[in-house]
């Protein structure tokens, strides 16, 4: 197993603003799924809650789940963990995510996010080939990974070099360098984590993926999360009945490109404006009082509504 890069030590999860978009989307995600008839209030959230346990608060506040599993690679910070773990209804669980996922009870349904902050690793695949073959019908595989060019890979050719180092089985023989380029690199990723999917679901015949959400978004690096749920013919039929039609970020097909998370940066003063005028009436609508980019203000209609506050507290 590939070791975890402690990016709690550099990045203040819970200030992320497009990160904080994407749980929030997720949330949403889950809420509709909710009135299409998933007992989501059921279901167990394993996830990497680290140190902040962000989407653990929210999944608990908003959407209701109290089973919930955090699985922290090493017992180097067990204290700091268990201290900063913020409901009694978490459980606590030490080592490799992939140890545990052969753990999780198939008579549950389940939301399980692989959170990880580097580039995709043989081992890492392996996790989600696991988890499609081990996640009961109606669960839902949230997977997540940096896609920067690598550090020191300057070109699509080295960049191919440098996962086809990592990926083992899992890599493509017939892809080209073009395949690795920067605008192609993210739907090279999303194919790697389709065919882990695939081929840990192989045999079972009556459970496909699928897609629910394709995200990138950056806070500093470039990242991806792909999700979907794991069913049947009757899971295809309720997700149908889902009413998607306002949730911009929804992605039904991983061949559509993936939703790009806007970077929205706008004051406090002005996001109230913004927020007294959303969602627009008219699309000719712009702000009288001061200047706002287009694809600002573009970007902020599409995600005002999952947009967190954030101040300073002076105690």
């Amino acid at each position: 197993m590939t070791n975890p890069t402690h990016s709690y030590l550099k990045v203040s999860y819970d200030v992320r603003m497009a990160k904080q978009i994407e749980r929030r989307m997720i949330v949403d995600l889950l809420l509709r799924l909710r009135t299409a008839g998933f007992d989501i209030t059921n279901y167990q959230y394993t996830g990497m809650g680290s140190i902040y346990f962000v989407d653990f608060i929210l999944f608990h506040r908003f959407a209701g789940i109290s089973r919930m599993v955090s699985v922290e690679y090493s017992e180097e910070i067990k204290k700091r963990v268990e201290f900063n773990r913020p409901f009694k209804c978490i459980q606590l669980e030490y080592g490799p995510i992939g140890d545990y996922i052969q753990k999780l009870d198939r008579d549950l349904q389940h939301i399980l996010w692989l959170d990880y902050d580097d580039h995709l690793t043989h081992e890492m695949l392996l996790d989600v080939a696991n988890a499609a073959t081990t996640l009961s019908p109606g669960s839902i595989l949230l997977v997540t990974a940096d896609v920067e060019r690598p550090k020191g890979a300057e070109t699509p050719a080295q960049v191919k070099a440098y996962f086809e180092g990592r990926l083992e089985g899992f890599f493509d023989r017939t892809w080209s360098n073009r395949n690795f380029s920067p605008g192609a690199l993210a739907s090279t990723n999303v194919e790697m984590i389709k065919r882990a999917i695939d081929r840990g679901r192989a045999g079972r015949n009556e459970v496909e993926l699928l897609p629910l959400l394709n995200f990138l978004y950056r806070d500093g690096h470039e990242m991806l999360t792909i999700g979907g749920m794991l069913g049947g013919r009757s899971e295809k039929g309720r997700i149908n009945g889902c009413n998607f039609s306002d949730a911009i970020y929804i992605r039904r097909d991983f061949e559509i490109a993936s939703y790009r998370i806007p970077n929205v940066r706008v004051t406090r003063k002005e996001r109230l404006h913004l927020d007294s005028n959303m969602p627009r009436k008219r699309k000719s609508w712009r702000p009288r009082d001061f200047e706002l980019q287009d694809e600002v203000l573009e970007g902020y209609e599409q995600v005002y509504r999952y947009l967190p506050s954030f101040a300073e507290l002076l105690l």
